[in-house]
């Protein structure tokens, strides 16, 4: 058994810190550390999603040691996750439905590189893209990247949390397969991973 994840917590109010620090303590795959150590995640707790917090986000994400991001936010609305995966934030959590399980499952696919957003949150994200026009200020023209229906339901898993083998089982395909269309995805577009293919594709109305 490998050694558990390094994580810290940044908060400005001490109240949702604490109960954040408890319910990571809970979990043996998890180590809590001071907020000035070295981690591979880094939990951001917040009100809403202000430019202070993105800015926040940015500065976290640009430490020497690059940690991911999980916000963590009282309110969270489609434009205000939109903007914080742009600014480089892995996962996303709404403060009442952070509970320890759930807490520690987003902590986890943070560090092993996949994006988690709340379902009801990536419909909305799904709905202003479909609603016409790239959103939340993508250029008005793109250029012919379009994403294939197999392409979509993969990224949608993806947005979801999901590794590659529940990709496989959720669409009947092979691991392999799946693996092949995020590279690529990640290829054609020109991107860094897979968080970043979702984001990408968002904010272009691509999904």
């Amino acid at each position: 058994m490998g050694e558990p994840l390094r994580v810290n917590v940044v908060a400005l109010d001490p109240l949702p810190e604490a109960g954040v620090r408890s319910a990571l303590h809970g979990c043996p795959d998890v180590c809590v550390v001071p907020a000035e150590e070295a981690a591979r995640v880094t939990v951001v707790i917040v009100d809403g999603v202000t430019e202070q917090v993105l800015h926040t986000v940015r500065t976290v994400r640009a430490a020497r040691h690059r940690p991911e991001v999980v916000l963590v936010a009282a309110e969270l609305a489609p434009a205000e996750a939109m903007h914080a995966i742009a600014a480089g934030a892995r996962g996303l959590l709404r403060r009442h439905e952070a509970g320890a399980a759930r807490l520690a499952r987003t902590v986890l696919a943070a560090a092993g590189g996949d994006c988690t957003v709340p379902p009801d949150l990536l419909d909305g994200l799904l709905e202003q893209a479909a609603g016409g026009g790239p959103p939340f200020g993508a250029p008005a023209s793109w250029p012919g990247t379009g994403l294939s229906n197999r392409e979509r339901d993969v990224l949608r898993l993806v947005a979801d949390g999901r590794d590659t083998d529940e990709i496989a089982r959720e669409l009947s395909y092979s691991a392999r397969t799946v693996a092949g269309v995020l590279h690529d995805i990640t290829q054609r577009l020109r991107l860094r991973n897979r968080a970043h293919a979702v984001a990408y594709a968002l904010r272009a109305g691509l999904l």
